[in-house]
């Protein structure tokens, strides 16, 4: 007995010693709850001897950070990626594993497989996770109040703001131009589609054919710098998370917003909500949405555990974590060829645009910020600047058009 006893206590402690623990690097700090509650526990009751960590940065300085940590050695086994150029770099660097050989990876379209790719397609990097739409999330309670229609054009959006700011009941828009990203996020990349007609510019800037001061690219700016008057006082100072309290706490009317937004706001809001598309130029016009490739999941090449990192990332890639995770993260929609169906009404409405409006990507993801300087983060700040007044429409227009010039090879004058 005595023995018989100490052999399965030798026997547990070898199974504890062989436990592996994967980190994953991360952004996504406000979804630490979910994986902690949810989705870890449902991947570690299915494969016991693998344990999961979720260690997220702050998502102004993820990129910045995961970069010196996978320099230094120290980074997580799992990288949460960001979508095209800036994973692209990562794998050229040989920082991130080619995952091309998982079988779930024939759960996923090319389309969706894209942005984490070889220009070639011959490699993939990041197990596709989750694409996200943007929009306006609306206080329904406080549109019912002062009698406001939901805008479907860009004049009756500036007539709705008009009214909010006239009533001094609420201020008409949360967002702030401290952290920058927002500007250019939820600011030019959301309404900035219905002016260049979506993958139609997009791909007409990529080739060369459309200029950043070709009247498509510029209107949005136009359209930026009437926001000033509607972000209440001290909009400059505002950071992200302070415009998320402001409308979640009742303050403010309408949140330029990403789906991502919508399990965080359903946690801390108080009243109805509703969500709209960006608001067409004019009555009768085509839509078009960013509904962005927005998050995958790769691998650290220097993992010291690639066979359980790559169970992991398997089971990310099946039917089970998409229904997971779309619906434990309403707002991320799955990737995945196997239909979710969703759960959340609002999360409902920014996918239901997908029926009536065309979808594209962020202008600047794919390719134009591979050189110096970098598309991405330039936009950021012309796009805070705009919305300031510190720069103008086609002033921010020229200094962009200008840098990308200087390395891009289709945009350099001919």
């Amino acid at each position: 007995m005595r023995f018989a006893l100490l052999a399965s206590t030798m026997l547990a402690g070898a199974a504890q010693a062989e436990d592996v623990t994967l980190t994953i690097e991360s952004w996504r700090n406000d979804d630490l709850s979910i994986w902690q509650d949810t989705i870890i526990p449902a991947f570690e009751a299915a494969n016991p001897g693998i344990k999961v960590v979720f260690a997220p940065s702050a998502p102004a300085e993820y990129n910045a950070v995961l970069n010196s940590k996978l320099d230094a050695g120290s980074a997580g086994d799992l990288i949460t990626c960001r979508p095209f150029d800036a994973s692209l770099e990562l794998y050229n660097k040989g920082q991130l594993a080619d995952l091309s050989g998982l079988a779930s990876m024939a759960n996923f379209s090319d389309v969706a497989k894209s942005a984490w790719q070889t220009d070639d397609g011959a490699a993939t990097f990041c197990v596709p996770m989750a694409s996200v739409i943007h929009g306006f999330i609306y206080n329904a309670d406080a549109f019912a109040e002062l009698g406001i229609e939901v805008p479907k054009t860009e004049a009756e959006f500036f007539a709705a703001l008009d009214k909010i700011k006239a009533d001094g009941t609420y201020i008409p828009m949360a967002m702030g131009t401290n952290d920058q990203w927002e500007a250019a996020t939820m600011g030019y990349q959301n309404i900035g589609p219905n002016y260049w007609k979506g993958e139609e510019g997009r791909k007409a800037l990529i080739a060369g054919t459309q200029k950043l001061t070709d009247e498509d690219w510029v209107a949005p700016y136009r359209q930026l710098a009437k926001w000033k008057d509607y972000l209440g006082d001290g909009f400059e100072a505002q950071t992200y998370p302070d415009s998320q309290n402001l409308f979640t706490l009742g303050r403010a009317a309408i949140y330029p917003a990403g789906s991502w937004e919508i399990s965080g706001f359903n946690a801390q809001a108080g009243f109805k909500m509703g969500a709209f598309a960006p608001p067409v130029p004019a009555a009768g016009d085509d839509c078009y949405i960013s509904d962005h490739t927005d998050i995958g999941l790769g691998m650290n090449a220097k993992t010291a555990h690639p066979d359980a990192a790559k169970v992991f990332l398997d089971w990310v890639g099946s039917p089970e974590f998409a229904k997971l995770y779309a619906n434990a993260l309403p707002g991320f929609f799955s990737l995945n060829s196997t239909p979710v169906e969703m759960e959340d009404p609002l999360a409902k409405e920014f996918v239901g645009w997908r029926e009536t409006c065309k979808p594209t990507i962020r202008s600047t993801y794919q390719i134009l910020s591979r050189g110096t300087p970098n598309l991405e983060n330039e936009t950021w700040n012309a796009s805070a600047n705009v919305i300031k007044g510190t720069e103008t429409p086609e002033d921010a227009a020229k200094r962009l058009q200008d840098g990308l010039a200087s390395w891009y090879e289709p945009q350099k004058a001919k």
